[in-house]
């Protein structure tokens, strides 16, 4: 079950009330390894077609960090490049929020290691662990810390490394994952802002259908049931998105949903009645990277011109836990706060010591 839409549109409604600013999200950069993993070994090992693979996921190739690469430069390289791309760096911002299931170890968390790779010193710097869902997710954390005055600036990246959690001889995973991240930039404006009410939800009682156990160290997936269970999941939070956005599907110029599978994109768009040019499909070159996708996507769409100031987007993701989440979206940072140390009141340039 959802959320009612009358409710939906009337927490939107009480949001835009309350809040002290608006959010908006633009400045998209994406960093892979550069090691790439064609499907023919990982066929020759299962004792399948390549096409096999094809059929089943939509995915070609993937990359995956090398012996010695680690999660959190990847995150940081995502982020450096969103934030060149925003024309700020690490100092201007208030908050970094990476979403990630898989951080190279159980403490510290990614974000304070990317914070100081990225030169943001003092930023609040934190953890969104809902697998799949976590860049949706902190995308929604963000929008609310902007809304209440609480930051200006956030640097949202969506990060995962899942290739080596996998069984390769694991027929349901062994083929769906590889490692990648992409981040964006937030920014403050004048209210309502350009991000609708994001639709967030869970569901623990299916946490044994997608899992990896500290134990075992391995991901497991039952396809099938997870499957059903996605298409479901995503269809009902895009429409309640929607309802909290007072928009249309024809409204929508792109829908950026996280690339699990191509199955899914394709059972998500039939039940939504979705133009398929409308849809972004970039899972052939990356596989399934968890919290990456997303902002991957959006790089794969700005990359081919899809992506650009103005447009309207709806993003939306489902993952273990279960977890999943959707939020409609005008992209670009135009009419965001410049960063406050960035001018004098004479409107010169602050001098920085390093």
């Amino acid at each position: 079950m959802g959320v009612p839409e009358a409710e939906v549109r009337e927490r939107a409604a009480l949001g835009s009330e309350r809040a002290v600013a608006g959010a908006t999200i633009g400045a998209v950069g994406m960093a892979v390894p550069e090691r790439v993993i064609e499907n023919a070994p990982i066929a020759e090992r299962l004792e399948v077609d390549e096409s096999w693979i094809v059929n089943r996921t939509g995915i070609e190739r993937r990359h995956a960090l090398a012996v010695g690469e680690r999660l959190s430069d990847l995150a940081a390289a995502a982020g450096r490049a969103a934030l060149e791309r925003a024309e700020l760096d690490g100092e201007d911002l208030d908050l970094i929020l990476v979403g990630t299931t898989s951080r190279d170890e159980i403490t510290p968390d990614a974000a304070p290691l990317v914070a100081a790779e990225l030169g943001a010193h003092g930023a609040a710097a934190i953890d969104i662990g809902s697998a799949c869902t976590a860049f949706v997710s902190a995308v929604a954390l963000a929008r609310g810390q902007i809304e209440t005055g609480c930051a200006e600036r956030v640097l949202v990246i969506g990060a995962d490394a899942l290739f080596g959690y996998l069984d390769p001889d694991d027929k349901r995973t062994a083929g769906l994952f590889g490692d990648g991240a992409g981040a964006v930039v937030m920014g403050a404006t004048e209210p309502p802002g350009r991000i609708g009410t994001p639709v967030l939800g869970a569901d623990g009682g299916q946490a044994d259908l997608v899992y990896a156990t500290r134990a075992e160290g391995k991901l497991r997936m039952e396809g099938g049931e997870t499957f059903k269970h996605a298409v479901q999941r995503l269809t009902a939070a895009s429409e309640q998105a929607l309802a909290g956005a007072a928009s249309e599907i024809d409204d929508i110029d792109l829908f950026v949903y996280h690339q699990a599978n191509r199955r899914i994109l394709r059972g998500v768009g039939e039940r939504l009645d979705l133009p398929a040019d409308r849809v972004v499909d970039c899972i052939a070159n990356y596989g399934n990277t968890s919290a990456g996708s997303i902002p991957i996507a959006l790089a794969e769409a700005e990359a081919d011109g899809r992506l650009v100031d103005g447009r309207r987007l709806l993003l939306g993701a489902f993952g273990a836990g279960f977890t999943w989440g959707a939020v409609v979206l005008d992209w670009g940072l135009d009419g965001a706060a410049e960063p406050a140390r960035s001018a004098k009141s004479d409107g010169s340039s602050p001098e920085r010591s390093d």
